[in-house]
């Protein structure tokens, strides 16, 4: 096998990385327990890398490439091929144990100077989950059927009170699943005192007490589901029951054409000098509410933060450049209105905020008519992860008989906007520091380095969909995708003699 694996193959280069990393850790969590494994844990783990390295991702599939692939033979080093379960029980144990492995790689990435902790750019993108696609539950449907379950639980309860159970008004007390318990330990006892039998089968008479006490079980069933349910969307709108971690969202791979929506997972990443640095999955749906979790988890794993922060106009947010700025971190943060800003069309919408005169000094701004828009209040906005911004409100001094209304204002009433100054004031600081000659190379560069890297995942790694279940066990599966895309990145520049290379250059026609 050394006769026939090439001397630059990555294969050999995997082996010489995962050879000088810490496997403490790892070590621990595969305890044998008094038992000699088939394979060593080390062994297993470049394995799996490996694995992902060349777009092979079931443990069935894996097991094959162990007895057939000369390279694969190279990793066992003479040790017995593991079989699809101890391949599938050895992935499940590294949850939280292969983030630390990733680390050090990217630490060791840095050793090699192909990393120096400068420029950070990062994306998001949806990956289908290994869950069905109607297994869904919806946040509203739930709602709306507990409502109209509890309706008929009251009527219930008042009937009850009436016949059998006035020395406990449960009819009175909030509908929980302490009410429904109560009620059908009342009804039991009822049951045993009086030596009633119940009967089931066909052709069966049930008495009274039988149906009250089913239904009520019936009730208190209903009610632990829709508690069950509620706890476990955690500020989300859905989730599938295959796999409740995962939310439903709408994928860029639409093959219906109907915006169909499926379990997913946001896979967040940062990339530097075209290496993975940085991954997170969250459950949540907007890019907007991923970046300060983000970047907390990159803060703890690195020994380093970031100097500067690139990121799309998803992540613009007040709270996002408050965070920056408290971390010391330079914004290069798309707005949100950037693209629309370019355009000669945006410049004639009268009614845009951008397109007013504004006076600092009074606070106030001034229409195409030359109609003052007065501050008539102040409020608070409150976003889903709880930051609350200042907003300022302003009410035009009066739109009657004006001409240009309709181009101005859908408003029954007079022309009214509402801004906070704070964020205008940190997007106009992103907004000139992307057009910059660093910002503009740095913009040029996130579209070539993160979303380059997505495109390598999706499409010649051919990773679409998730072939575990659970956050946890989700993220451990990137993390092991992302530690062969390193592998394979700094063998591809090793081949092509571009080592050191951090940044794509501007070129000119």
């Amino acid at each position: 096998m050394e006769v026939l694996i090439p001397e630059d193959d990555s294969v050999r280069l995997l082996g010489h990385i995962t050879e000088e990393l810490d496997y403490t850790n790892l070590m621990m969590a595969y305890s044998s327990k008094g038992r000699n494994p088939v394979v060593k844990a080390k062994t297993l783990f470049r394995v799996l890398v490996y694995a992902y390295m060349n777009n092979i991702y079931t443990s069935r599939k894996i097991e094959e490439a162990c007895k057939r692939d000369i390279n694969f033979m190279w990793l066992l080093q003479g040790q017995k091929v593991p079989d699809h379960n101890t391949i599938a029980r050895f992935r499940n144990r590294l949850s939280g144990i292969v983030e630390n492995l990733f680390n050090q790689l990217v630490v060791k990435l840095s050793e090699l100077g192909e990393i120096q902790y400068e420029n950070i750019f990062i994306d998001g993108t949806k990956i289908e989950a290994y869950a069905n696609k109607y297994t869904f539950v919806w946040k509203k449907t739930t709602l709306k059927n507990e409502l109209r379950m509890q309706d008929k639980a009251k009527i219930h309860l008042a009937k009850l009170n009436i016949e059998w159970m006035a020395s406990l008004p449960l009819s009175e007390l909030p509908i929980t699943v302490d009410t429904f318990q109560k009620g059908v330990a009342f009804l039991k006892e009822k049951q045993s005192n009086e030596k009633i039998e119940f009967v089931y089968g066909k052709g069966k008479r049930k008495t009274e007490l039988q149906r009250a006490t089913e239904t009520m079980q019936e009730f208190l069933d209903k009610q632990t589901k829709y508690d069950r349910y509620n706890e476990t969307f955690a500020g989300r709108n859905s989730f599938s029951k295959t796999d409740t971690d995962a939310t439903f969202m709408h994928m860029k791979e639409d093959h219906m054409r109907n915006s169909q929506l499926k379990p997913g997972y946001n896979v967040q990443i940062g990339v530097e000098g075209e290496y993975l640095v940085g991954i997170d999955i969250s459950s949540e749906r907007s890019d907007q509410l991923t970046l300060i979790p983000f970047l907390d988890k990159l803060g703890k794993n690195l020994p380093r933060r970031y100097r500067h922060i690139v990121a799309d106009a998803g992540y613009e947010s007040e709270e996002n450049y408050l965070y920056l700025q408290k971390q010391k971190q330079k914004a290069f943060i798309k707005p949100q209105t950037y693209e629309k800003m370019k355009k000669r069309s945006y410049s004639k919408i009268i009614g845009k905020r951008e397109n007013m005169g504004y006076n600092a000094e009074s606070d106030e701004y001034l229409c195409s008519n030359n109609k003052k828009l007065l501050v008539v209040g102040k409020t608070i906005r409150t976003s889903k992860s709880g930051y609350k911004s200042y907003v300022t409100l302003y009410e035009c001094e009066s739109c009657e008989g004006c001409e240009l209304k309709t181009q101005c204002t859908k408003a029954v009433g007079n022309k009214k906007i509402s801004t906070s100054k704070l964020f205008l004031e940190k997007r106009a600081e992103s907004l000139h520091n992307i057009t910059t000659p660093e910002g503009i190379l740095l913009r040029m560069n996130r579209s070539i380095q993160v979303e380059g890297a997505f495109g390598v995942l999706k499409e010649d790694h051919g990773f679409r969909r998730f072939v575990m279940r659970g956050k946890k066990n989700v993220e451990t599966e990137f993390l092991l995708l992302g530690f062969g895309f390193n592998i394979n990145k700094l063998h591809n520049k090793i081949q092509k003699d571009k080592c050191g290379c951090l940044l794509h250059k501007i070129a000119v026609a």
